[in-house]
């Protein structure tokens, strides 16, 4: 990373976890990022966006949906067709399929019930930018906190997931076994996150910003030091 970059979050009303992304960011990738509100219309620099976790205008009618009115959300649509990488954690990858950048869309929870727990997660897919320094199935240990984070897609969408290469991150056992057991939220085929097909946004609906601390997984470290790479 060379050079002095400039990373952006924006925040929602009901946004929660906008200043716990900017200590991993600043702590992990060196860079302070800047704040942005919602209601921006032009984001005049930055070299990468994230959309932090919380529940942006309540949920209401959906997680994410109202946030796709938002200016900020019209020009985070601009810039990712420029190529800008976007990353969307929790809220945000909800946000980003309710906007389309992504495919598919987060429902409630089997169950019906909050899910707030630590998860596995494997890495089905490193041959992108984002994930590109972790191993190849390799596990990640990342807190959930959500209640709409059932990834749904039917099965034409599944398809062309899997031919592009798109699914990035699989919900696992701590020893990389994939299956019913270990979807805490009964997510299509155990997905946790996905890119979109031209590779330059990502979506998780784990916390990596959560796992940055010696008291709880240090994961996320690994995490955000592979997406420093991209800029």
């Amino acid at each position: 990373m060379a050079g002095k970059k400039d990373i952006s979050i924006i925040i929602f009303p009901g946004s929660n976890c906008d200043r716990d992304l900017m200590v991993a960011i600043n702590k992990c990738m060196g860079v302070m990022p800047k704040l942005v509100w919602h209601k921006t219309y032009h984001i005049k620099k930055t070299d990468m966006i994230f959309l932090p976790g919380g529940f942006s205008f309540g949920d209401y009618l959906r997680a994410g949906t109202i946030a796709t009115k938002s200016p900020a959300t019209k020009e985070i649509i601009r810039l990712s067709k420029k190529g800008v990488p976007i990353i969307g954690i929790c809220n945000g990858f909800q946000i980003l399929t309710e906007c389309k950048l992504l495919d598919g869309a987060l429902i409630k929870n089997v169950g019906q019930l909050f899910k707030c727990k630590e998860t596995f997660l494997k890495v089905v897919n490193n041959k992108n930018k984002f994930v590109k320094n972790l191993k190849l199935n390799s596990i990640l240990n990342f807190p959930i906190a959500h209640s709409q984070g059932n990834f749904h897609i039917d099965e034409s969408g599944l398809k062309k997931l899997e031919d592009n290469n798109q699914i990035v991150l699989k919900y696992s056992s701590k020893l990389g076994k994939v299956d019913e057991f270990n979807n805490p939220n009964g997510s299509v085929k155990n997905i946790a996150g996905i890119i979109n097909k031209e590779k330059n946004v990502l979506g998780l609906m784990p916390h990596p910003e959560r796992a940055i601390e010696k008291n709880t997984s240090k994961d996320g470290i690994d995490f955000f030091k592979s997406i420093r790479e991209i800029i």
